[in-house]
């Protein structure tokens, strides 16, 4: 594939010299160990071998996380650009490190004990622990403070019944952070182990999209949580939410990396395609296409590059990156729906990456609040009118 630029307002110079260094790393892992095997894992519907620790190998798991605590300490906007990279690669291996990263890491750093944080962040940081998140329900996906999932005490510690559903990783995880209802009816969140009796991880298959990623139920029969398995330092829906807007931020940067290389394949193919007498990209309605693509692309790079600056700064509002992730992953599924249309049928084959993104990000538009949900909170920001109740 020949060079393409993809930094039209030349956004590189807004990043530091450590920034495009790490971004480069993971480009070169995603394009040695994923993109070689990523079509045949997709097709066949199996994850990528050693994935987790591979990941770990490279700093890609809560790279925001302290290095006292197994992390690397860097900070949002290097987070992002991983992000980037791994989606280009493809969503679930994205996925992966999003729900390790924002959804399992930072709840236990953030809200967990000292001993918690101890026994369990160095080893997701590598890799070696493989982390799940349970929030979403079978009855409750888009309003998820009406659980059902509870906790229910018995001793010194609690019983904890329900399932979640729809879950990355569950069907291989060694720890889960599960969240879930108390008697008070206060949200708390929970660790769960491999191995307690009474929790099972059931495989979700026959999936069309993130056919890389294993994805399952976490399913609890009057499961045994010791007080030492609750994370002390939250209660209520911040706890879960907090972690969402971590994982939306992430995604925000993950689909302009799916963007992209749909872009840039497509591009190459354009050029290199000829018809009548002419490669198809000399053709008006093929450069109007390309010209709209990279015009999005950029915003969508610009909105999250102030996002990342905002992260830095503790100044990111939940309904700000509510706005990035719902644009920017529409963004890349209009990219990929009309890389497709330029490529032809070519575009649907597994020698080309588009049909694949496309696919995954399907899920993407709907996982971690869906299009239509993002919209209203920003409706909701705008009026200062819940459009919920």
């Amino acid at each position: 594939m020949a060079p393409i630029n993809t930094d039209y307002y030349q956004i590189d110079d807004l990043l530091s010299e450590e920034q495009k260094l790490i971004r480069q790393s993971v480009r070169e892992f995603v394009d040695s160990e994923i993109k070689p095997i990523i079509d045949a894992a997709a097709q066949c519907h199996e994850e990528i071998p050693y994935l987790m620790k591979k990941l770990g190998s490279i700093g890609a798991l809560g790279p925001y996380i302290p290095e006292a605590y197994g992390g690397a300490g860097l900070d949002q906007i290097s987070y992002g650009l991983i992000m980037q990279e791994l989606e280009a690669g493809d969503s679930a291996v994205r996925s992966a490190a999003s729900v390790q990263s924002s959804l399992v890491m930072f709840p236990i750093f953030t809200y967990g004990s000292e001993e918690q944080k101890q026994t369990y962040l160095p080893g997701l940081a590598k890799g070696d622990i493989i982390g799940a998140f349970g929030l979403t329900e079978p009855n409750h996906g888009s309003d998820p403070s009406n659980m059902e999932t509870g906790l229910s005490k018995d001793g010194e510690g609690y019983r904890l019944n329900g399932a979640k559903m729809w879950i990355t990783n569950a069907p291989v995880c060694d720890i889960a952070v599960v969240w879930a209802k108390d008697d008070k009816g206060k949200v708390r969140g929970v660790i769960v182990q491999r191995g307690m009796k009474g929790f099972s991880s059931p495989e979700t298959v026959n999936k069309w999209s993130l056919r890389a990623s294993r994805t399952g139920e976490l399913v609890f029969d009057n499961v045994y949580i010791a007080k030492e398995d609750v994370l002390p330092n939250v209660e209520g829906m911040r706890g879960p939410l907090s972690c969402l807007n971590s994982a939306r931020y992430g995604i925000s940067w993950g689909a302009i990396g799916a963007a992209l290389d749909c872009y840039k394949t497509t591009v190459n193919y354009a050029l290199e395609r000829t018809q009548f007498g002419k490669p198809i990209a000399g053709f008006q309605l093929q450069q109007k296409k390309l010209a709209e693509m990279l015009s999005e692309i950029t915003k969508a790079q610009l909105l999250s590059w102030r996002l990342g600056v905002l992260k830095n700064e503790g100044k990111a509002s939940p309904q700000q990156i509510s706005m990035a992730k719902r644009n920017n992953v529409y963004m890349a599924l209009e990219v990929a729906r009309e890389c497709r249309q330029i490529m032809g049928a070519m575009g649907i084959v597994g020698d080309y990456p588009i049909m694949r993104h496309m696919m995954n990000l399907e899920s993407v538009i709907t996982y971690e609040g869906t299009h239509d949900i993002h919209l209203l909170i920003t409706g909701h920001d705008i009026t200062g009118i819940s459009s919920f109740l």
